[in-house]
Order: C-alpha cells, then sequence, then structure tokens
C-alpha cells in the first residue's frame, strides 16, 4: 500500500501520521538510540517508559518502541541513527551525548528528545534553552559543570589531598567541556591534576594499573556514558586504590562506590518520556524548552566507606540525600 494513513485516536490519544505497513496501520514507533547497552541502564529506560505512560502511551498497546544499543561503541551510533531515520520512525530519544550527536547527524526532520550531560547550545544540538529551535529538545543533566563540586567533596573527605587522579574518556563529546572544567576548578582548589584515559575496557584496566603506581590522594570519575556502563568494574578497581573516589550519577554508589554528587537520571529520563509523549500527540520540539535539573544529589555508600577505611564527616553526612548502609 503507497499511501499515508492517519489514525485519530489510538488508544483516545492523538498520534502522529504512520506509515502504512501491509493491509493495517500502525501504532507510532519510538526509536529508542543509545550510546550504552540495555543491561546497564534498566533504570533509565523504566524512568523513560514510566514518563511515556503519564501521557497515554504504553509499549505494546498504543506505541512501539525500536532499540539500537551502542554497547560503549561510539562509532556504531551513526549505523544506528540512520537505520531509524530509514525505518522510519515517528521520533527519536537519543540517550547520552554520543548518540544526540549522532541522531543530529542523521536527520532534521524527525523529532528528537535527547538527554545529555553537556551544554546542548555550545554543542550545537540547539538555538537556546529556552527556544531549542529546529528538530530536537530534552534534558541536559549539567554533569560536566560539577567539577568543581565534585573536587570539593574531595577535599572534604581527604582535607590534605594535594593530587587527584581524573578518568576521563578522551574520545567523548563531554570531554572537552569537562575537562577544561575540572582543570579550572582544581587550579582554584590549589589541587594537581593527573589524568589518566580510557575509551574501551582495556584502557580502563590500563588506567588503573598506572594509578596503582601513581601518587595521589583522590580520585574523580568523568562523567562519560561509557563508565557509567562499566561502574561495577570502576568501582571495584577503585577500592583496590585506598583512596577516596567521587562519582557523577547515583549509580555508583548503588553499585558500591564511595560517593556520588549530580543529577537523578532516572527522573531526567521520565521527563524525556513526558516530552516524547507530548510530541507524539502533535507538541513541537521547538515549543519545548530544554529542560535541567532543579536539584543534584548527594548519595554516601557507608559500607564502602567502612569496608576501605574512610570516615565520612559528620558534616558531609548531614548533607546527603541518601546514606546506603
Amino acid at each position: 500500500m503507497r499511501r499515508r494513513e492517519f489514525i485519530a485516536v489510538l488508544g483516545g490519544v492523538a498520534a502522529w501520521p504512520m506509515v502504512a505497513r501491509g493491509q493495517h496501520p500502525t501504532m507510532p514507533v519510538i526509536g529508542y538510540l543509545s550510546a550504552v547497552s540495555e543491561a546497564q541502564v534498566k533504570n533509565q529506560v523504566a524512568g523513560f517508559r514510566r514518563g511515556l505512560s503519564e501521557t497515554g502511551f504504553v509499549e505494546g498497546q498504543n506505541v512501539e518502541i525500536v532499540w539500537r544499543w551502542a554497547d560503549g561503541n561510539y562509532a556504531r551510533l551513526p549505523e544506528l541513527a540512520g537505520e531509524l531515520v530509514r525505518r522510519p520512525v515517528a521520533l527519536i530519544l537519543a540517550q547520552a551525548p554520543p548518540a544526540a550527536l549522532a541522531a543530529k547527524a542523521a536527520t532534521a526532520t524527525i523529532p528528537t528528545v535527547f538527554v545529555v550531560g553537556f551544554d546542548p547550545v555550545a554543542a550545537g544540538l540547539v538555538e537556546s534553552l529556552s527556544r531549542p529551535g529546529g528538530n530536537a529538545t530534552g534534558m541536559t543533566l549539567m554533569s560536566a559543570p560539577l567539577g568543581q563540586k565534585r573536587l570539593e567533596l574531595l577535599r572534604e573527605l581527604a582535607a590534605k589531598a594535594t593530587t587527584i587522579a581524573f578518568l576521563v574518556n578522551p574520545v567523548s563529546p563531554d570531554a572537552v567541556p569537562e575537562i577544561r572544567d575540572v582543570q579550572t576548578a582544581a587550579r582554584a582548589l590549589g589541587l594537581e591534576l593527573r589524568m589518566f584515559n580510557a575509551a574501551t575496557l582495556p584502557q580502563i584496566d590500563a588506567a588503573f594499573a598506572d594509578m596503582a603506581v601513581a601518587h595521589f590522594d583522590g580520585l574523580l570519575v568523568g562523567t562519560d556514558p561509557f563508565f557509567l556502563q562499566r561502574r561495577q568494574e570502576i568501582v571495584a578497581r577503585a577500592a583496590h586504590l585506598k583512596v577516596p573516589a567521587v562519582y557523577p550519577f547515583r549509580d555508583y554508589p548503588e553499585s558500591g562506590g564511595l560517593i556520588s554528587y549530580g543529577a537523578n537520571i532516572a527522573n531526567s529520563y521520565r521527563q524525556a518520556g513526558i516530552y516524547a509523549g507530548r510530541m507524539l500527540k502533535g507538541v513541537k520540539p521547538t515549543d519545548l524548552p530544554v529542560m535541567q535539573p532543579n536539584a543534584f544529589e548527594l548519595v554516601i555508600n557507608l559500607k564502602a566507606a567502612q569496608a576501605s577505611g574512610f570516615e565520612i564527616p559528620p558534616t558531609l553526612h548531614a548533607r546527603s540525600d541518601e546514606v546506603i548502609e
């Protein structure tokens, strides 16, 4: 059938026009483009589905989701984004900065919702936060600019710290602004920063092997989604260093890490789901401002602290949003 059929009402919810397949009209299709793997982002996916349901869309009932996972191999993202465009889908959800940039390169017309940690204006994803323009909008976790706060937390955990190790993925779109912000913060705090690069699991192993023979007083882990995907390995290796480590998201202390400070990612994906649902109902991306977190959470894993022999200062404990015991 070479014509378009418009579904006026689908389960009581207005839907975007879809290409008919066979003899039956189809439900709207969302393409979920992720830089990481499914097993490592269950909370984010659950948050996205929850946001969709709040706007009346339930996967398998009145919306279909097709999943494309890069499994940490960012070079695959352009191909995966192209698959979604050619399908075609009604909307793309781009998980993490590499996926958002791949989606932008693949289409200027398909509505796109992104969740990123950097400044989407500086990255060229949108024209401004309040008026995105184009076909994309979404959530920014504002993770990279929080480097100074995380360094301050390390200073509280190790008052005499002078040298900090910084694990960063040099091929990540987050890398340049994050490195710049953390270096500026380190200078302001009088700290020496030692960079350790990793973009693959073997490179993570090599970075921690180098750390084991280096001298430093604390570890800061970068915001790259590949690190989040490999958080169990990173947390386990960091524990052997016997220095305090600060992470960007609560997923790390939930996996045994010491402490994290950053936005609640699952809630951001819930908001992304709400945006996706509104777009499926006809709202244009340009009419939805890019959302920013209105609060950041401090999560402490006391069990990890006790296992490593670290004492959490009472002032830090009192400021925490959640303590894992």
